[in-house]
């Protein structure tokens, strides 16, 4: 633990289970990376590069994928890959 009690969080963990929750909503919705960034006005190389876990997503920019998917954050971040930390 740091000194304030908060338990560090290794990044690179955090974006790859976001990218990987952003894949397991596109496959449960059958859409298309390119379908997705179009949907949402987000470039789709910055797209694969976030479900990649290869980029440090805003909260804006996840709350457009969350919505072009039909999602709320709420939804996106109550999966199980999410429940441990």
């Amino acid at each position: 633990m740091s000194p304030r009690g908060v338990v560090p969080v290794a990044e690179p963990d955090v974006r790859r289970r976001v990218g990987l929750r952003i894949k397991e909503l596109r496959a449960e919705r059958g859409v298309s990376q390119e379908s997705l960034a179009y949907a949402i006005g987000m470039a789709r190389t910055y797209l694969a590069e976030v479900e990649a876990g290869k980029r440090n997503v805003s909260v804006i920019n996840l709350e457009r994928i969350a919505t072009g998917l039909g999602v709320t954050l709420s939804e996106f971040f109550g999966a199980s890959s999410f429940e441990d930390g």
